[in-house]
């Protein structure tokens, strides 16, 4: 602790005490790199938190260094911006105040693979003529066989 003491001769045949005053950072250190780590795994689990079953495809990964606007697209047709739930009507407006109006800003849209296409592209279209031009959709990877490599770009 902080608090120890050393033992020093002197003065009248006693002994004089005199605090420490170095202070141990090692168990401040220890604790912020489990923090550290801790956060490092779980932050890429609470990106998204609405459950959607994602069509496969084998497009690359956009990287991006904004945190990502998400509209997600339940089974059962709800619609979800970030984690909270929406209508059609009120999406558009809830986008132009969570961009503060940056008509720039990339969307992602997740469609449930069981949904039907046309919802996914009344959302797409909603967002469109609303000046959201940079939309993107999200997919997963496809699984690839064990002794078969995943193939990207073009194939002939």
């Amino acid at each position: 602790m902080a608090g120890a003491v050393l033992k020093r001769g002197g003065g009248r045949g006693g002994r004089r005490y005199v605090a420490m005053s170095e202070i141990n950072v090692t168990p401040f250190v220890d604790v912020m790199l489990v923090l550290l780590i801790v956060f490092m795994v779980t932050a890429p689990l609470l990106t998204v938190g609405v459950p959607v079953d994602l069509p496969k495809a084998s497009a690359p990964t956009i990287s991006e260094q904004k945190e990502p606007i998400t509209v997600s697209i339940t089974a059962q047709g709800k619609i979800y911006l970030q984690e909270g739930e929406t209508t059609l009507d009120n999406l558009v407006a809830r986008l132009v105040a969570i961009t503060e109006n940056d008509r720039q800003a990339r969307v992602f849209v997740r469609g449930d693979r069981n949904i039907v296409y046309g919802r996914v592209m009344e959302v797409m279209g909603a967002l469109n003529a609303a000046g959201f031009a940079r939309v993107a959709l999200i997919a997963e990877l496809p699984q690839a066989a064990p002794d078969e490599p995943v193939r990207r770009g073009r194939q002939r």
